[in-house]
């Protein structure tokens, strides 16, 4: 059983990744439209969205690197001053009618991303082997609220002042602050001896084995199909005649199949294993583009939304895992940032790409575009089960 201070840090955690989530879910369920508004060409529309994972992919490495020095609660507080930056120059570029500055604002959001996603790293480091996974699926499941809470924010407060969209990003401003709070009640231990001075390979060759490589492209197969999905999702809905209300609709499903799903996903991989949970999530994400490619009705819509989200979850909670055994504790800090870095970098063209891809070819383009990747994710995770397999006989033989 996990220990009381254990779930007391777990749970600070899994706040803040609500408060933090909601306002991405916020975010994102408004900025297509709001660069549709601001933008040049309708084909930047979801610009701001793919540099905020630019900015989050660019963040990764240095905020790790620098919590190791100043301490992760101290490096999640400055994450959190970066969102409330960014909703104030959201709120200010809307106002101003300033595309750039919507970008900025956008790229300063990603930046508190990539601060934000250390809150799993930080739960698997005070959590007992056993509650490990629990942990890593407890600080996901802090979006839950987010799934609620960030649609239904965007409805409210969209259309309050005389501007629209102004009072949605002083909201996301506000979600920073009770971040923050959240985070100012962490306990965190200091780094343990054997984390600064054990004994570390060089970072190359942790990259190149099969745990770290298939941990590495489920996670980014999650994150950056998903992101593709979900990023032209309202955008796709607009041009087929569904309505604001509708597509915020939609993303609150999606993220909840998103975030659910955690209150028992570390359960199922401590029972079927972490490559079956990550297999399922591939086979899901596939079940999507089924859907999504049988119409545009509003139960397609919702539908193949729902089963994506519960895809992310299963590849990303499971790539999070299985990347735990991919490194000893001095070679963590380079190891995540580094797993991080590259998943959001991917994220960040796939998310620029989503636009392009729709503007150009439509709907159907953005979902076909998923299938080579997921096929590779199968395989990955194909191999490393064989190998397992494979070597658990030969110990057994011997």
């Amino acid at each position: 059983m996990p220990a009381a201070a254990e779930k007391r840090t777990v749970l600070l955690l899994a706040t803040a990744q609500a408060l933090f989530q909601t306002g991405t879910v916020l975010m994102i369920t408004l900025a297509g439209l709001v660069g549709l508004q601001l933008a040049p060409d309708q084909g930047l529309a979801t610009l701001p969205i793919a540099l905020m994972m630019v900015a989050t992919a660019l963040t990764t490495i240095p905020a790790s690197l620098l919590m190791q020095r100043i301490g992760r609660k101290a490096g999640f507080l400055l994450g959190t001053a970066l969102g409330v930056a960014a909703g104030l120059l959201a709120a200010l570029a809307i106002g101003t009618q300033h595309f750039a500055l919507f970008v900025a604002a956008s790229m300063l959001m990603g930046s508190y991303q990539g601060f934000a996603q250390f809150y799993r790293f930080a739960a698997a480091d005070v959590a007992s082997p056993d509650f490990r996974s629990t942990a890593i699926s407890w600080v996901i499941a802090g979006g839950v609220v987010a799934a609620v809470a960030g649609p239904n924010l965007a409805r409210a407060t969209q259309a309050l002042g005389p501007l629209p969209f102004v009072a949605s990003y002083l909201a996301l401003a506000m979600l920073g602050v009770l971040a923050a709070i959240a985070i100012s009640r962490l306990t965190l231990p200091p780094p343990a001896a054997e984390e600064v001075r054990g004994e570390a390979r060089p970072l190359a060759e942790i990259l190149r084995t099969p745990v770290f490589l298939t941990a590495l492209l489920c996670s980014t197969t999650g994150f950056a199909v998903m992101s593709m999905v979900m990023t032209a999702t309202p955008l796709a809905m607009h041009q087929h005649g569904h309505h604001l209300d509708a597509s915020a609709l939609v993303i609150q499903w999606h993220v909840l199949g998103m975030f659910v799903p955690s209150f028992f996903t570390g359960a199922l991989i401590r029972r079927v294993g972490v490559l079956a949970v990550m297999a399922a999530g591939a086979l899901l994400f596939g079940a999507h583009i089924a859907i999504a490619l049988s119409g545009h009705a509003f139960l397609h819509y919702v539908s193949g939304l729902i089963l994506l989200g519960v895809g992310w979850n299963f590849l990303f909670i499971g790539g999070t895992t299985l990347l735990t055994e991919a490194y000893m504790p001095a070679e963590k800090g380079r190891v995540q940032a580094a797993h991080d870095f590259l998943v959001f970098g991917v994220t960040a063209l796939a998310s620029f790409a989503a636009g392009k891809l729709l503007a150009a070819w439509g709907w159907h383009a953005v979902n076909l575009t998923a299938l080579p990747i997921l096929a590779a994710a199968l395989a990955a995770v194909a191999a490393l089960a064989l190998s397992r397999r494979r070597n658990k006989l030969a110990v057994t033989s011997a």
